[in-house]
């Protein structure tokens, strides 16, 4: 399971929500792709249309994709969206990962 917290499913409907009719996003795509200082780094993008290749969740009326590689490495993931005074973004929580940077944007297993 991946789950969006409602903060992070707000901040998503909101962008989607502005995007012009014609081009708006179906959903997320979260992924994991092998980078970063500590091995592997996450992966946000909007998805223009849906892909039966992909696992689809459906969190906070928000659709998230995900491919079956980067599923093995973000089970029990919570994508989070922050906005402090000096940081503001999208957070992953991953309970598997052993390992992350300094800037929380890569981790390892």
């Amino acid at each position: 399971m991946l789950d969006l917290t409602e903060a992070a499913a707000e901040k998503i409907k909101s962008i989607i929500d502005s995007k012009p009719a014609e081009s708006k996003p179906v959903g997320v795509k979260a992924a994991v792709q092998g980078g970063g200082c500590s091995g592997f780094k996450y992966l946000l993008e909007f998805l223009n249309e849906h892909d039966d290749s992909l696992r689809v969740f459906e969190c906070h009326g928000v659709s998230v994709y995900v491919d079956a590689k980067s599923f093995l490495y973000l089970m029990g993931t919570e994508i989070d969206y922050i906005d402090e005074l000096n940081a503001s973004g999208f957070k992953f929580n991953n309970p598997t990962a052993k390992r992350t940077c300094g800037c929380g944007e890569s981790f390892s297993i």
